[in-house]
C-alpha cells in the first residue's frame, strides 16, 4: 500500500477515473452492439437510428477520454459499412 499523501490520493483519483471510463466504454460497446443487431435485422429505419446512437455514444467517450480517437473512428466507420452495405441491398 502506498505510504505517501500524494500516492493515496492517486490512487482515490485513479479510482473515480476508471469506473467513469468503464461507464462510457460500456455504454459504447451497448450500443454498437445495438446498432449491429438492428442492421441484422434488415429494419433501414431501426439501423439507422440505431447506428446514430451509437456515434453520437463513441463520440460521447472519445470527449470524456475513455476511449482514443482512432478506436472510436475504426468503430464507427465498420458500423457505416454495414449500414451502408444494407441500404445498397435494400435498393437493389
Amino acid at each position: 500500500m502506498a505510504n505517501h499523501k500524494s500516492a493515496l490520493k492517486r490512487i482515490r483519483v485513479n479510482k473515480r477515473r476508471r469506473l467513469e471510463n468503464r461507464l462510457h466504454i460500456s455504454r459504447s460497446r451497448t450500443e454498437v452492439r445495438h446498432a449491429r443487431e438492428a442492421i441484422a435485422s434488415g429494419d433501414l429505419e431501426a439501423a439507422r437510428r440505431a447506428t446514430l446512437i451509437a456515434i453520437r455514444v463513441l463520440d460521447k467517450a472519445v470527449r470524456s477520454g475513455a476511449l482514443h480517437r482512432n478506436n472510436a473512428a475504426r468503430r464507427k466507420s465498420r458500423l457505416m459499412a454495414r449500414l451502408n452495405a444494407l441500404e445498397a441491398a435494400q435498393k437493389a
